[in-house]
């Protein structure tokens, strides 16, 4: 698969999330920030590398892949 700077390809189901913090703090591209009560907000989605660092790290599933047709 090829990373291609500037495209977020992930969708955050809220009812998974318990609002650990884990992708906000894991993400070497800042593309998270903590949003009202700890929950994750994508708030830079073209600084995302591709590196799947919160995709991996999440222990509720909650950060789920999106496949393109």
């Amino acid at each position: 698969m090829e990373k291609k700077k500037g495209k977020f390809p992930f969708i955050i189901e809220e009812r998974l999330c318990k609002k650990c913090g884990i992708c906000v703090s894991h993400c070497p591209a800042k593309v998270f920030t903590a949003g009202p009560g700890n929950e994750p907000r994508v708030t830079n989605p073209r600084k995302c590398t591709g590196c799947n660092l919160c995709f991996f790290r999440c222990p509720d599933f909650a950060i789920q892949l999106e496949v393109s047709p």
